[in-house]
């Protein structure tokens, strides 16, 4: 795969009305230069379907992770999917499979979901569908070169379904989520937040009462992007030319988070902070600007705010619709790390910063490290490459 390419992979998914489990389940794993994204829907729905979609699902990502081809895994998990005899010998869980090998094949297998959506350029590149019989059961496969910027996504068949008795008389139907996505598409958008615009929208025509789970998986070839986040200044003062002349030699952009730390960022650009009295949010403190700096914004309480928007990202991300239109440091942070990023460089001063010594503030040198080092595993944690240098 080329080295200045990413694969990005981001879901979501809603319980049905009335379940604490969902009866839909997302796997995706990295082999090598492979990436594989694997959505089930169990039968029904509640803890018997959550079941049934886990095994379908971690059948076919232990067996990809042995090495055994996916024609080979597909094979050997429809051979092992019982029927329900008494609906009509449906399986027990339908599955797609989206696999892109060395960043630059892609293969899909669909069994009974919905037929997957592939965007090229905003717009949906329909793909021919052969139709394979594995064990009696018949499997879409299709197969195309991912160039950069295409984007597949799979859907549980209660996204089609949405709105069914609430707000529509026969569901949201497949062509009008591709012309939603069309309508809304925008070439910086992340994996999750294709697969969020989805489910946000089928949570709507539910009216938030979900008539069965409902799910989104998509998988993304990007251009790998670089952000620098520079906090606090060095333990020794004379170290602060050496960690912003490391800091500033790093392709991307570049961050400064804290009052003391954009003031040595300006002394080594010799260029003024200008501060801003504009409360985007009134518990967020202003950002900053400085010539040469893509973004300056206040320390620990922005970066603590960024913290949880990253717990809310990794979950049901209900919060995106409010921090991504909004303007204030910790919102710009969160969508330079969550949507922008690929990798991430942290340039962490350790000196104790005498202004945090304040009781009435409660915030402690060990509190900074801490959201760091927690902040650093949650962006993993969404697929990034973090690095974090102590000074």
């Amino acid at each position: 795969m080329n080295e200045g390419y990413a694969i990005e992979a981001g879901y979501l998914s809603l319980n049905k009305k009335g379940e604490e489990l969902c009866g839909d389940h997302i796997q995706y794993i990295e082999e090598g230069n492979d990436r594989a994204l694997v959505l089930a829907d169990g039968l029904g729905s509640g803890v018997k379907a959550g079941i049934l979609s886990t095994l379908a699902s971690t059948i076919l990502c232990t067996m990809m992770e042995s090495g055994m081809g996916i024609e080979e895994s597909v094979k050997s998990l429809v051979a092992s999917l019982p029927v329900a005899r008494d609906r009509g010998n449906i399986a027990y869980s339908t599955f797609t499979v989206i696999l892109v090998k060395n960043g630059e094949r892609c293969v899909i297998y669909n069994y009974d979901n919905p037929v997957p959506v592939y965007l090229r350029n905003g717009k949906e590149l329909p793909l021919s569908y052969s139709t394979e019989n594995i064990e009696g059961k018949s499997i879409g496969k299709a197969e195309t070169e991912l160039r950069l910027g295409d984007s597949i996504i799979a859907m549980s068949d209660g996204c089609i379904y949405a709105g069914v008795g609430e707000t529509l008389n026969f569901g949201w139907t497949r062509k009008e989520i591709v012309n939603y996505l069309e309508g809304l598409y925008d070439p910086g958008f992340s994996a999750k937040n294709l697969a969020t615009l989805i489910v946000g929208r089928c949570k709507d025509l539910y009216n938030g009462h979900p008539g069965d789970d409902t799910s989104a998986a998509a998988i993304r070839l990007r251009q790998r992007s670089q952000v620098n986040v520079v906090i606090g200044p060095p333990t020794s003062k004379e170290d602060d030319r050496k960690m912003l002349t490391l800091f500033f030699a790093k392709r991307g952009k570049h961050v400064s988070c804290g009052g003391t730390t954009a003031k040595i960022v300006s002394n080594f650009l010799n260029t003024p902070v200008i501060p801003s009295l504009c409360y985007e949010d009134r518990e967020i403190p202003p950002t900053s600007e400085i010539k040469g700096m893509d973004l300056v914004t206040e320390g620990v309480i922005t970066l603590n705010r960024v913290l949880c928007l990253a717990d809310d990202y990794l979950g049901t991300n209900e919060k995106y619709f409010d921090w991504a239109y909004k303007q204030d440091g910790a919102s710009r942070l969160a969508k330079l790390l969550f949507e922008e990023a690929t990798d991430i460089d942290f340039f962490v001063g350790c000196a104790v910063n005498s202004a945090h010594q304040d009781p009435r503030y409660n915030i402690g040198f060990n509190m900074k490290m801490q959201i760091v080092e927690r902040l650093s595993e949650k962006l993993k944690t969404m697929g990034k490459r973090v690095k974090i240098a102590y000074f």
